[in-house]
């Protein structure tokens, strides 16, 4: 068995601002967008990402996942200056002892996205 890619789904009750934002502010692109199964798919570089709108048998009032989406990035001192002022900050920028340098902030529905850059652990 070989896995091809992973392509998170996060589900929003506000579809168009949740594709405003990662449009928008991350860049991305969106692929394709289903209104009537409530999904859309979207990507930047080698990153997805699938949204949907709860089923009709769902609710949801924030973010349900208990972990965040982590994307390794080439510049992580590039991305904090672009995300740094267009997103609410989780935590800011900072090497740490593990050998990363990194950021997190969360999109429009309360999900936390870290986003770093493995470093020289001689660097810190």
């Amino acid at each position: 068995m070989k896995f091809l890619a992973l392509t998170p789904m996060i589900q929003t009750e506000d579809m168009d601002e949740t594709i405003r934002f990662y449009t928008e502010v991350l860049g991305f692109t969106l692929d394709n967008k289903d209104d009537g199964r409530g999904m859309a798919r979207l990507s930047k570089d080698h990153a997805a990402i699938v949204v949907s709108t709860p089923g009709e048998h769902e609710e949801i009032s924030k973010a349900i996942f208990t972990g965040s989406f982590y994307f390794r990035v080439d510049d992580a001192d590039a991305a904090w200056e672009a995300l740094r002022s267009k997103a609410a900050i989780c935590y800011p920028l900072e090497t740490f002892e593990y050998g990363m340098r990194e950021f997190a902030v969360y999109d429009n529905n309360g999900y936390i996205l870290q986003f770093g850059r493995e470093v020289d652990r001689k660097d810190y």
